[in-house]
């Protein structure tokens, strides 16, 4: 019951939730800089709430994060303490390209970021790059409408070129968007889609899907162009959905919750647009205007794996009277099964053994599980040690049941990266009380504190894991 020689252990973060520095050395200001600290977060989140820049008197956590900015070598090395094998992180576009429109990069940027990947180097850790964490300019929504206008695609084919020949022999794997799912419940968070009045809302969201998925098979194209050793991942917000009741019409309603969020991965790992959504877009009268040229580009340039989140399963029934989950973004009902997070967030290791075989049997390509991990209340001592049981506890059943997916089911998997390996900034929430890391962080909700880094009981537990290549999770 091992875990395949050359298993990629580490840890995984995204710019917005962990640089800060948000005006330093020539960046730009993006969607994920303006999206506040509060009541309105979702609102500004999903669209619903235009935002032109920042309001006086609101928090906006993304401004500083954790300060990774300045704190980044620390923050390897620590890393490499750990005795980390991958590192994922993500570019934040408007410190390559400030505006997004540019015809030259901000080479500050690009410095800021050649030192990252050397000082990962320096430890032999592999560096996992997302080219887009949900980071769209600021410049490209107002002056273009974000992802809604096909000229994104070129802007995007602009920053990949500049990244892939740049960081050509740095990095060898990269992910094109993250949750690209997460577009059709968040559409300014997850792709700076803003919504106006009289905008049909499904037809906009997938539109911008359709460039979205355009720019992936193009950064695909390029990455071969460059060097055909270059690994180009998708990635999806998964978790299998079940029928609530044997009812079927309640496993009908969780078939077609999966095929929502498979779609995506459906085109990136196949090529084309599957029949179940053809039929869906003409049944609903969406139109979405693809150029010649669009389908070939689709077919041919494919990616090489599967990466996914998994933090919970959900649940499906056709009964609209049931309560939602309060965790969930997805429209799932709660599992009567399930214990939950602090956050409602549903534990279920053995759906996480479903999804791993539900990923692989449809697509036949390697896995790479880039986030997976516990939203938790901290208690530190005085010296900001934590005694985090709770969170090597889920860890140790999660990765059990990936071994168990791996050794008995025959699914195969790349690499692990836990969510996030230091306490950072909540995306959903925008709270630095759901922490998730090894590592604690002084900082509270509202950006106060030493932002001090302390090594949690949990930090020692993951380095014997990896140590150990997983053998020992005790």
């Amino acid at each position: 019951m091992k875990f395949p020689k050359g298993f990629l252990w580490g840890g995984a973060t995204a710019a917005n939730q962990c640089e800060g520095a948000y005006n330093v050395d020539g960046r730009g200001l993006a969607n994920v800089d303006v999206i506040p600290y509060g009541e309105d977060r979702w609102k500004v989140a999903t669209g619903k709430k235009i935002v032109e820049g920042f309001e006086e008197n609101v928090y906006y956590p993304a401004q500083e994060g954790i300060r990774f900015y300045e704190n980044y070598q620390e923050d390897i090395a620590l890393f490499a303490k750990m005795g980390f094998k991958t590192f994922r992180m993500s570019i934040a576009w408007s410190r390559i390209y400030p505006k997004g429109d540019e015809h030259q990069p901000n080479e500050k940027g690009l410095q800021f970021y050649e030192n990252i990947f050397r000082e990962c180097q320096k430890y032999n850790i592999e560096p996992l790059v997302t080219i887009t964490h949900f980071d769209c300019p600021m410049h490209l929504i107002k002056e273009y409408g974000g992802w809604r206008n096909r000229k994104l695609i070129t802007f995007y084919e602009r920053l990949v070129r500049t990244l892939f020949t740049r960081f050509d022999g740095l990095v060898k794997y990269w992910l094109t968007f993250n949750e690209i799912n997460i577009i059709l419940h968040a559409p300014f968070m997850g792709a700076g889609l803003e919504l106006h009045e009289g905008d049909d809302e499904k037809s906009v969201k997938y539109q911008a899907i359709h460039h979205e998925l355009i720019a992936s098979a193009t950064a695909s194209k390029i990455a071969k162009e460059i060097n055909p050793d270059i690994k180009i991942g998708c990635m999806l917000a998964a978790g299998s959905t079940y029928p609530l009741t044997s009812n079927p019409k309640d496993v009908w309603e969780a078939k077609q919750m999966d095929r929502q969020n498979y779609f995506f991965i459906d085109v990136q790992s196949r090529g084309y647009y599957p029949s179940y959504a053809l039929k869906e877009f003409d049944r609903e009268g969406l139109s979405i205007v693809m150029e010649e040229g669009d389908e070939k580009l689709l077919k041919e340039n494919t990616v090489d794996f599967i990466s996914f989140s998994y933090y919970m399963s959900k649940v499906a029934t056709t009964d609209k009277e049931l309560k939602k989950s309060s965790g969930n973004m997805f429209n799932a009902v709660k599992n009567p099964y399930l214990e939950e997070s602090e956050w409602g967030w549903q534990i279920d290791p053995l759906g996480f053994r479903i999804t791993l075989n539900e990923l692989y049997d449809r697509y036949q390509k390697p896995l790479f599980v880039v986030e997976n991990g516990l939203g938790a209340i901290d208690h530190p001592d005085e010296n900001f040690y934590v005694e985090d049981d709770y969170r090597i506890n889920y860890l140790r059943d999660h990765i059990e049941a990936m071994r168990d997916a791996i050794n008995i089911d025959g699914v195969d998997v790349i690499g692990y990266t836990t969510w996030g390996p230091i306490d950072l900034v909540s995306a959903s929430t925008g709270e630095m009380s759901k922490r998730y890391g090894f590592i604690y962080v002084d900082r509270d909700d509202q950006g106060r504190g030493t932002y001090q880094r302390k090594a949690k009981k949990s930090f020692y537990w993951y380095k014997k894991v990896i140590e150990t290549n997983g053998e020992d999770l005790s």
